[in-house]
């Protein structure tokens, strides 16, 4: 037979003898997540069509989405991280509740969902209604302990192109790192790194040339700040940052700085080089 839950979906609600093949899950003391306040609980995760899932059980409804006097129960995608931008898995699935009086499984099923990062968890609202749950004539919940279970049927899988995460660091603080650098009239080498610093998550340095590079070559001190060891992020990964380099006037104060700024700040780092002496 047919029920509409509370997604407004046809739901198609049956019967039967066969337990589910992918995963069940046998809650004890069932009771004990109401008395305890605990309105979400998931399963551990298990593999079904070459990924991972979990059941999501709300004991007293799911109230997100206004839900009272049910249990709300989905199946979600236990580690939807590892999906790349733009992936799109599709299943249909089943998902079980045991009759212990009859031996028999009521089951809930919709149409075909599509799991994505952005939306990971599928399922029914209005699973069952809780007088109904808790009515142990109805066999579902005895001795206050219950059995739900999963079936999962991957249909296809598909990329939509191209994609990417964009994220900002909130309410960024600053980083600053201070270099010495000594004997100046001695430096015979093209450039020198400071040693490495941490600025909100990532490790950068300072690069500094003696004698100018590019455009400053012969005329200039060039300095930059380096990203450390960007072989470790992600191919097309993009960092903004808003930073400062200042050089020290170490007899009146009148520092000389240089800003740069991307078009978005994450984050703010602020590098002092103090080049004393000047002469050896």
């Amino acid at each position: 037979m047919a029920s509409s839950g509370g997604d407004h979906d046809e739901i198609i609600k049956s019967i039967s003898d066969a337990p589910p093949t992918h995963y069940m899950v046998k809650i004890e003391s069932f009771s004990l997540l109401t008395k305890h306040a605990i309105e979400r609980y998931e399963t551990e995760s298990f593999e079904a069509g070459g990924y991972k899932w979990k059941l999501v059980l709300y004991p007293n409804g799911n109230k997100s989405k206004n839900t009272k006097d049910h249990v709300s129960v989905y199946l979600a995608l236990a580690d939807s991280s590892s999906l790349s931008p733009g992936w799109e898995v599709c299943a249909v699935f089943r998902l079980y509740l045991l009759d212990q009086n009859k031996d028999s499984y009521l089951i809930l099923q919709g149409k075909e969902r599509r799991f994505h990062a952005v939306k990971r968890e599928w399922g029914f609202d209005k699973f069952i209604p809780t007088g109904t749950f808790a009515d142990a004539s109805n066999g579902y919940l005895i001795e206050d302990t219950c059995m739900f279970g999963a079936d999962v049927f991957v249909s296809k899988e598909r990329r939509s192109g191209r994609g990417e995460c964009f994220s900002m660091i909130k309410d960024a603080t600053s980083s600053k790192h201070v270099w010495k650098i000594e004997n100046f009239s001695k430096l015979d080498k093209e450039s020198y790194d400071s040693n490495a610093f941490f600025a909100g998550d990532r490790k950068w340095k300072i690069r500094f040339y003696p004698t100018g590079t590019k455009q400053g070559t012969g005329t200039h001190l060039s300095i930059y700040l380096i990203l450390v060891d960007p072989e470790t992020i992600s191919e097309g990964t993009k960092i903004f940052a808003e930073f400062t380099i200042r050089i020290f006037d170490q007899l009146q104060g009148r520092h000389i700085a240089g800003k740069g700024k991307t078009p978005t700040n994450s984050f703010l780092v602020t590098c002092y080089i103090d080049m004393s002496p000047f002469t050896s």
